[in-house]
């Protein structure tokens, strides 16, 4: 029973949080930052089958097609760079997914899931911003030095966002890895 529930909450809890954060990417001062980059690599640590990959991919464009229908969120960012969102969630997913050979969550472990995480992170980030400068034809004459300017500002907040939504994830697991562990011990 446990364990069926846990198959079933946890990607709707994923699921929800990136519903509830998707709106306004870095956040304000009445919204939370976006968490799908987290919710991407949680959800790799969590399920093998490329099924949930595909249904949080399927999600993303939901919410965004929402917003900007129904909420007024500008589409700046709709361009045809936007189908290079899967290559920029796939680096999450397949990093959280190799992160399942770190189960301690020891010192160790996290500090090489905290690493794996920020490089895929990272990753992501090129290939999102990058593509978006070659394919969104939104940058007129701006030279790829002006562009790394300029995009190189966003940085901090996308990686830091990303980071604590992880860190946030990780320590849930390893409390409630802690919180199982002792209820078995004493059953």
């Amino acid at each position: 029973m446990t364990t069926n529930f846990n198959k079933l909450a946890l990607p709707l809890v994923l699921m929800g949080i990136m519903a509830l954060t998707r709106f306004d990417h870095f956040g304000s001062a009445f919204s939370l930052p976006d968490a799908s980059l987290a919710v991407f690599f949680l959800a790799g640590m969590g399920f093998s089958s490329l099924w949930f990959f595909a249904l949080l991919l399927l999600e993303a464009g939901m919410i965004d097609y929402l917003a900007i229908t129904q909420f007024s969120v500008s589409d700046f960012c709709i361009s045809p760079a936007y189908v290079c969102l899967i290559p920029t969630y796939a680096a999450m997913w397949f990093a959280g997914r190799y992160c399942t050979t770190f189960k301690a969550l020891g010192f160790s472990d996290s500090f090489k899931t905290f690493g794996l995480a920020t490089i895929a992170t990272t990753v992501a980030f090129v290939v999102s911003n990058g593509s978006f400068y070659v394919l969104s034809d939104r940058f007129g004459q701006l030279s790829w030095t002006q562009y790394l300017t300029q995009s190189a500002q966003y940085y901090p907040l996308y990686i830091s966002a990303a980071l604590i939504y992880i860190v946030i994830g990780l320590a849930i697991v390893k409390l409630w890895k802690a919180t199982h562990q002792m209820a078995t011990v004493e059953s």
